[in-house]
């Protein structure tokens, strides 16, 4: 009964929701998760709800998710001069990196406030086609240059060795970038050895 009594309460107590949506809370959400479920954000939940505390949602409460709050992706707007990506499982800003020929740090710039360390299976998230500042992207590597995304524990020495090329090679393969501060997931250029 006394589960009845809630839901009625939480009935009589809807909040005005124009031209959004009501959403009855269950057992385990967070204004963070909603606003990732239905592709808005927390501060505009916050501001459809006035008054609701976040920090004690009871299950059957009712919550308006505003206008533009609909599931499935935000709109292409929310990510301009790239794509968006919604994460899988197993999923770094590392492999994405890798796998979509851009940097971790090119990513971190395209998703302000996206925790790399705390990503959820459906987040979506930007991914950037243009390749970030002092780093070629693949078009820019020279003919008969090889694109080499950097791995962790990379160095220019060790990258040079790998590929038998001089350190001094591969700085020239490479104007723009600093040796000294190398990224996982950045784009280098392996130029060709000499009588290959």
């Amino acid at each position: 009964m006394a589960g009845d009594n809630r839901e009625d309460i939480g009935t009589r107590q809807a909040p005005a929701c124009p031209g959004g949506f009501l959403h009855q809370i269950r057992s385990g959400d967070t204004l963070y998760a909603l606003a990732n479920r239905f592709g808005t954000t927390v501060d505009a939940i916050r501001r459809a709800n006035p008054g609701t505390d976040p920090a004690s949602l009871r299950v059957g409460q009712l919550l308006c998710i505003p206008r533009g709050a609909a599931p499935g992706p935000p709109p292409e707007a929310a990510c301009p001069g790239g794509f968006l990506y919604q994460i899988r499982a197993g999923d770094t800003f590392y492999a994405i990196a890798r796998r979509h020929g851009t940097t971790v740090d090119a990513i971190r710039r395209a998703n302000p406030r996206v925790n790399p360390a705390s990503l959820r299976v459906g987040q979506l998230i930007c991914i950037p086609t243009a390749p970030a500042p002092g780093v070629p992207s693949q078009a820019a590597c020279p003919a008969g240059a090889t694109p080499y995304i950097v791995r962790s524990g990379d160095t220019f020495y060790g990258v040079a060795r790998r590929f038998r090329i001089a350190v001094p090679v591969l700085l020239r393969a490479n104007p723009g970038v600093n040796p000294n501060t190398l990224q996982i997931g950045q784009l280098i250029c392996i130029p060709r050895r000499p009588g290959r």
